[in-house]
């Protein structure tokens, strides 16, 4: 791109430039601190030139927005067509309270749901069962049987509203519920649009909440895969998450690496269950976390499309220009979130969701101010909605596509983030593959190696974090603290004992021993799991028949 003279007579005026200007205002007033770095401790230069870029082509590099490598957005119009979807994690205490909040996000011009489970339903309990005891409704809404789905999308058109559930090791499951309830709405599986997460290696990985050992925890997901590529059109069956990942301490290029290879390896799965490549690939997608590092997350989302792009059409022979477009979700980073002076939240929310939005992210969920301290208040949760309608609204971001594009430091922060990606690949590959590399820890000692630098630089005081370790208030803390219905738990527990009275329990039986028969084959479960729905089996009664079937799974303690 840029002609060797010129950049050599440019490296000339640099050297000149660092030997007068630079060094007379040095000489007055140094730097504030001997290193600049990243929230991924990654350097950062001085100034970045056209020197930093001598081997950047554009076309190959960057290109158009719409275009392949797609590193300037997966649309030719960016948000100048259409916004992103502002989509509101929610989700607590029982259905009614949570579909109550849902209806009020909608009417304040929310665009899609996305819901959050509680900790018993991530690990496939009833709200009765001895293992769920004292969490019911404390990290999300509790979701027991199809009765409590359809009450908590009761009222909300299933047909025109597009939800995502962020559910993993029980995601098919529950995925069969919301197919039922919207089935009772009058709405086919055609219509449906919507998000599972179901990233299962991620839990492996990072968040740790699997149930299954790998090989049939792989088993569901692509079974998933498999029936949304023939049934359901409009729904992305997986949303393969670096979120969680960086939760858990990673560095930027870590959640990238890390998010790419577990994607790439659920495409093998889906093709040798025997699925073409463009018949699922266009429904894959992703889920990444914008930490405060501006620059940095910008170029993370950049690299991300065009890696994904360049391994879709050349690795892995996607013919259909559709398979090659990574589309993502993106959520402001909730470690980031400080209990002490929680307002102050609200401004690192609204620098992550900019930085997501000149990402160019499809859909973007900003934390609220108090979520270091409970689950978000409906005051909270309205500012966070409306940070993201000022950035759409009011401050000129979306006039034109990707406006980052070309700036010396963030094509050579996505140019460096491409290459840590790779190696991370090679390093993988060299280690077996996936599922290898997890037995093995490897992805596991990566992210507890990241997150010990990062904590020790926090301590030793040579990261500042503000309200923590440098300008600190002990004062009061003064802001609503959302309160749940304290007779929810009574409520819950006794609509499911009225579920198991009232039901057809020879129907239930039955399909349960369906259920069991065909997990011990090699058919796909989904219409299995689908008949134990309708029927009203309970989420534990229909996981407990795979946890009998599947066996349990216990990670080895790495040393």
């Amino acid at each position: 791109m840029f002609d060797k003279r010129k950049l050599e007579e440019l490296a000339m005026a640099r050297d000149q430039w660092e030997e007068t200007t630079l060094h007379k205002t040095m000489a007055r007033m140094p730097e504030r601190k001997p290193e600049f770095v990243t929230t991924s401790s990654a350097s950062v230069n001085r100034l970045y030139t056209p020197l930093d870029l001598a081997d950047f082509d554009y076309l190959e590099d960057l290109g158009f927005p719409g275009e392949y490598p797609f590193t300037r957005g997966i649309h030719a119009t960016g948000y100048r067509g259409r916004l992103w979807t502002m989509r509101m994690f929610a989700g607590f205490g029982t259905a009614e309270e949570t579909n109550a909040r849902y209806k009020y996000l909608l009417s304040q011009g929310n665009m899609g749901l996305s819901v959050a489970f509680d900790l018993p339903t991530l690990m496939g309990y009833d709200t009765d069962a001895p293992e769920a005891l004292g969490e019911f409704g404390k990290c999300g809404v509790a979701v027991s049987s199809l009765k409590d789905m359809e009450i908590l999308m009761d009222g909300i058109p299933l047909g025109e509203v597009s939800t995502s559930m962020t559910i993993n090791s029980p995601a098919a499951v529950i995925w069969a519920f919301y197919i039922a309830a919207a089935e009772k709405q009058g709405v086919t599986m055609d219509k449906l649009r919507g998000t599972l997460q179901n990233d299962i290696l991620k839990e492996f990985i990072a968040q740790k909440e699997y149930i299954f050992p790998p090989e049939p925890s792989m088993r569901l997901v692509t079974d998933t895969i498999e029936y949304g590529a023939k049934l359901l059109p409009q729904w992305n069956t997986i949303s393969i998450s670096g979120y969680h990942i960086r939760e858990a301490g990673s560095t930027a290029a870590q959640e990238l690496a890390f998010t790419l290879i577990d994607g790439f390896e659920y495409v093998r799965w889906a093709l040798r269950r025997g699925l073409d490549i463009d018949d699922f690939a266009p429904r894959l997608s992703f889920f990444f976390n914008v930490h405060n590092d501006f620059f940095e997350e910008i170029a993370k989302l950049r690299a991300a499309r065009r890696i994904w792009a360049r391994e879709m059409r050349e690795t892995f022979g996607a013919k259909d220009s559709r398979s090659w477009l990574m589309r993502f979700h993106t959520q402001t980073a909730g470690v980031s979130l400080t209990a002490q002076q929680p307002e102050i939240n609200i401004v690192r929310v609204a620098i992550q969701a900019l930085a997501a939005v000149l990402g160019g992210a499809q859909s973007l969920h900003t934390n609220s101010m108090d979520e270091a301290l409970a689950l978000p208040s409906e005051k909270a949760v309205t500012i966070a909605l409306r940070t993201q309608q000022i950035i759409a609204h009011e401050s000129g971001v979306t006039n034109t596509v990707d406006p980052l594009g070309g700036s010396y430091f963030v094509e050579k922060l996505t140019g460096d983030m491409e290459a840590e990606v790779y190696r991370y690949m090679q390093r993988v590959e060299d280690l077996g593959g996936v599922l290898p590399a997890i037995q093995k820890g490897f992805f596991q000692q990566e992210i507890a190696d990241a997150a010990f630098v990062y904590q020790r630089e926090i301590d030793e005081h040579r990261r500042t974090i503000v309200g923590v370790n440098e300008f600190t208030d002990n004062g009061k803390i003064d802001i609503p603290i959302l309160e749940m219905d304290p007779q929810g738990y009574q409520r819950q527990v006794a609509r499911l004992q009225r579920l198991r009275q009232e039901r057809d329990n020879e129907k239930v039986g039955s399909t349960l021993n369906a259920l069991r028969q065909a997990a011990r084959g090699t058919e796909n479960l989904m219409p299995y799991l689908l008949d134990a729905a309708k029927a009203y089996a309970t989420l534990q009664e229909i996981m407990d028949v795979l946890r009998q079937e599947f066996g349990l799974y216990r990670e080895d303690t790495v040393i």
